[in-house]
């Protein structure tokens, strides 16, 4: 077995500062994003309802046509 590499603690500081600066400067970075994908959000939402009532229209159509067609 491999015996467990000692890390000193200012190493261990040092990679907790780092970790806590890049979590900080990320949500900082990212923070102004947040709007624009909600929005993103909504649009896909509403595209769908879109898509979603043009075929229930389209399938209301189609049975019409077949109910003239078959009178």
């Amino acid at each position: 077995m491999v015996p467990p590499v000692q890390v000193s603690p200012l190493i261990k500081t040092a990679r907790w500062s780092a970790l806590l600066v890049g979590i900080i400067y990320g949500k900082r970075r990212y923070d102004h994003l947040k709007p624009i994908a909600e929005e993103e959000r909504r649009v896909e939402e509403a595209e769908k309802k879109v898509r979603e009532e043009q075929e229930r229209i389209a399938k209301e159509l189609a049975e019409a046509n077949e109910d003239t067609i078959l009178k």
